[in-house]
């Protein structure tokens, strides 16, 4: 069948790292894979219980979630933001944050109203890529551009992401405030991306949700969330997105023509998990441990860490292209991030993922500091 039928998308990026992989895994003591952040500790518990005692799912669940997970959503937010949503018309799950990345532009009909996606400099690829499946362009288009004045001029939709992969940059709730304002006046959705949002590292509270900026007037925004990084929980899909009514209310209608249905077990999973705060303080601390003890080795090296206040990421440059640090921390049994993947912006970072085993994350800190002599 010709090939006209299909999108034409590009290959899948992290396909260019198996060189790299296949080097490090010659190391003598195996490879320390901290190219993708997937977390490697077990689902808590409560979560695991949860989603066993709602496996007799024989009927079908509503795209819309149960009342009993909207209501822990906005519970989510009120407890670590200090937001109040109402949970009957601002509130919806997705199968995951990256399905809504991706599908967004194509829901709101960007492409009919011939309206452009624009997303930060350095950028999580997805956000290109749903601009791609909708045909429309995407723009590079930092926050704090946006905020100082730059023109939003043919954009429908303007992505955000705070704390930043890769770069691990926190936005303040000023300049938050700034682009609320900006994409206001010129009709831009405006969605912020916060999935790491409760890592955050300078700080004992969490990241400003762009919620937090809204003066609780929530029109033409919405904050995007995913379960996957604070409460391991990856393989669930476990994710939801918030903010304007009329806005959650025009994706739960398409998606309920789409058929985008959060199986029942998995919202039942997501309350027990939103409703625990303790799981998601130690599995912080887990992460603050190792991303002290990896910070350490990739300094000694000669890597400068950039921004990194947040998130599961080390933003590292030692003043050369990213494929050249890639070689070198192959060399040593390391697989990154290369910086290319996230724009042009980024060519002489490599993303250093604090997803790994205590043990894996204490053997490449040890081989750096080794290196480094």
């Amino acid at each position: 069948m010709s090939s006209r039928f299909g999108l034409n998308l590009p290959d899948y990026p992290w396909d260019r790292l198996t060189e790299f992989r296949n080097r490090a895994a010659e190391h003598s003591d195996g490879a320390c894979d901290l190219s993708i952040g997937t977390p490697v500790d077990p689902t808590p518990q409560v979560i695991q219980s949860a989603l066993a005692a709602a496996s007799d799912a024989h009927g079908y669940p509503t795209t819309a979630g149960t009342d009993e997970l909207r209501e822990a959503i906005a519970w989510w937010y009120r407890n670590w933001h200090g937001v109040t949503l109402d949970p009957a018309a601002e509130v919806l799950p997705t199968i995951g944050s990256k399905e809504l990345v991706a599908w967004l532009p194509t829901l709101l009909g960007l492409r009919q109203a011939g309206l452009d996606v624009a997303c930060p400099s350095a950028a999580y690829p997805t956000y290109e890529m749903g601009a791609t499946i909708a045909g429309v362009n995407c723009r590079r288009l930092d926050a704090a551009d946006v905020a100082a004045g730059a023109p939003l001029d043919g954009i429908g939709l303007l992505w955000i992401n705070t704390p930043g992969n890769p770069t691990g940059e926190v936005l303040d709730t000023d300049t938050l405030a700034e682009v609320v304002r900006r994409t206001r006046s010129a009709g831009v959705v405006l969605a912020s991306d916060e999935c790491y949002g409760l890592l955050n590292w300078e700080s004992e509270s969490p990241a400003p949700s762009i919620l937090n900026a809204t003066g609780g007037d929530h029109s033409g925004v919405l904050s995007v969330y995913s379960m996957s990084k604070q409460s391991n929980l990856a393989g669930y899909r476990a994710a939801f997105v918030t903010g304007d009514s009329q806005l959650i209310g025009d994706l739960t209608k398409s998606r309920k023509h789409a058929g985008m249905i959060m199986p029942f077990p998995v919202q039942a999973a997501m309350v027990a998990g939103l409703r625990d705060t303790a799981h998601v303080v130690e599995q912080k601390e887990r992460y603050r441990a190792r991303r002290d003890l990896l910070r350490s080795g990739l300094e000694a090296y000669g890597f400068r860490i950039d921004h990194s206040s947040a998130g599961l990421y080390l933003w590292s440059s030692a003043n050369v292209n990213c494929w050249d640090s890639l070689s070198d921390l192959a060399d040593l049994g390391i697989i990154a991030g290369p910086g290319e993947f996230y724009g042009d912006a980024a060519t002489e970072h490599v993303r250093i993922a604090l997803t790994a085993s205590d043990e894996r994350i204490g053997a490449a800190a040890q081989r750096l500091h080794r290196a480094a002599g």
